[in-house]
């Protein structure tokens, strides 16, 4: 079975199988009696998307034009995966993904904020800290998503102290899944 990807691109084509299963009696449920159909919504713009499978042995393959998911707003994603008959109806996956925004363009490039929300929010409290730190006045300003009045400079290195380990961490992760390895890993030959 090729699984559904966690993450996937806006603009790219997407291709995953699912194979045969069974409900929780013991009945097989295959592509020749069943239709298999992924649901997909997010909760930004009403937007959804319906693939359905085609038979592939005895399970399913799908695909995503890269048309379709050219429209996916970047955000999280959720699938629900229902194999149907006659007035039957069984659920055989759910879960969650994400839609990475598309790069491409056509024509002037817009601009593109690739930061992830920690590192937006660090670079929203590490401003605050310079604008107190210069003698500037603030009484107040905008960190993640949130109006906060009269931030006392302890608390603003605490909550920038929290987002760099954040930030640090999602790099980390970031490396692993590149295949770059972990960057606190220390080998040593003999």
């Amino acid at each position: 079975m090729t699984q559904l990807p966690d993450k996937i691109r806006a603009g790219d084509t997407i291709k995953w199988r699912h194979d045969a299963s069974r409900d929780n009696l013991g009945n097989s449920i295959t592509s020749g009696d069943y239709t298999l159909k992924y649901y997909f919504r997010t909760n930004t713009n009403h937007e959804s998307h319906t693939a359905t499978g085609t038979a592939f042995g005895t399970g399913w393959e799908f695909t995503i034009s890269s048309t379709d998911s050219d429209a996916f707003d970047a955000g999280d994603w959720f699938f629900q995966a229902i194999a149907t008959k006659d007035s039957e109806a069984v659920t055989l996956a759910s879960g969650q993904i994400e839609v990475l925004a598309g790069l491409d363009y056509t024509g002037d490039a817009a601009a593109f904020d690739g930061r992830t929300q920690a590192e937006k929010d660090l670079a929203a409290v590490q401003k605050a800290i310079r604008d107190i730190a210069n003698g500037n006045a603030v009484k107040s300003y905008s960190v993640a998503g949130r109006n906060l009045t009269r931030y006392e400079m302890a608390d603003l290195i605490a909550l920038e102290s929290k987002l760099n380990f954040e930030v640090q961490r999602e790099r980390r992760a970031a490396l692993i899944a590149n295949g770059k390895g972990d960057p606190f890993n220390l080998f040593v030959r003999f």
